[in-house]
């Protein structure tokens, strides 16, 4: 019988220990301490009294936290089908073969590298009522409008996703662009030989074999926009009224300004809950065998 060889086992050890201990105290610690405030009433100052699942069920009865949910999944039902189409899409451009492919694709993904405020700033400037680039391009083009894209709900919803597309859509198309790059060319040969048009390989090739990495897409875009909340913030600050404001930006404001932190992180663990549903449902129905891919 062989021996365990415990000197070989722990020589990784030291090396993986600093990330452990990191990763211990900064995610695993206040996984389950966000759980136990949760269950008190708690400020910024102390742990006052326990109140156990009151958070839970005041929520029920919270009209902001219902409008605010509301507007979350307005956002994720009108940027998600649109992100994956875009960046399927900008892949199948960036993967004709051109001279100009390397500078589409830098183009398509430069956006994506930007910082939240550098992008919330642009989208700012570019919506000025009078001396903005989207109403002077308007009005080249004929349309005598002057719309005020921050203090019309409907419009600041156009704002807000039209920038989220342009500055994310870039990570999504280059797994796309991945993913068209592992096509077998023997597979479009094969076809070509046998009389198949450009769209008939689209449609039995192409897209098959992107469905896969689409379902990988699919439910990380769920998951990143059910998180909205930096441009949201910056761009119309959940304006105009509350019209735009999200759920994590109205937790932001229960727990950092109103102080209320334990129902902060009530809603926390609420969205968490849903996020977690929503993953295990794309992970069972996604794919054979309850796989994603």
């Amino acid at each position: 019988m062989n021996q365990v060889n415990w000197k070989k086992i722990m020589r990784p050890v030291p090396f993986l220990l600093p990330f452990l201990i990191a990763y211990l105290l900064f995610t695993i610690y206040p996984i389950f301490k966000g759980m136990q405030m949760s269950f008190y009433n708690w400020t910024l100052i102390e742990q006052q009294e326990f109140v156990g699942l009151d958070q839970y069920t005041a929520l029920f009865t919270d009209p902001n936290f219902w409008e605010a949910f509301r507007n979350t999944a307005l956002f994720v039902l009108l940027s998600t089908p649109s992100m994956v189409i875009l960046a399927l899409g900008l892949a199948l451009l960036a993967n004709v073969n051109t001279k100009l492919k390397t500078l589409f694709r830098s183009a398509y993904f430069v956006p994506s590298i930007l910082s939240v405020s550098v992008i919330s700033f642009v989208a700012i400037f570019m919506a000025q009522p009078y001396t903005g680039v989207i109403n002077n391009t308007i009005q080249l083009f004929g349309i005598d409008a002057e719309p005020f894209w921050l203090a019309e709900p409907s419009l600041a919803w156009v704002l807000i996703i039209g920038v989220t597309l342009w500055w994310t859509v870039g990570f999504n198309m280059i797994l796309f662009l991945t993913a068209l790059q592992d096509i077998p060319d023997d597979l479009y040969e094969a076809a070509e030989v046998d009389g198949a048009t450009r769209m008939d390989m689209f449609w039995s090739i192409t897209l098959p074999q992107l469905v896969p990495i689409g379902k990988v897409i699919l439910l990380l875009q769920v998951l990143a926009s059910f998180k909205v909340f930096a441009q949201i913030l910056l761009i119309t600050g959940g304006g105009p009224g509350t019209t735009t404001r999200p759920i994590i930006q109205y937790i932001y404001e229960m727990g950092f300004e109103r102080y209320d932190l334990g129902y902060a992180a009530a809603m926390s663990y609420v969205l968490f809950m849903l996020l977690l549903v929503l993953s295990i449902i794309q992970l069972r129905f996604g794919g054979r065998g309850g796989r994603m891919i």
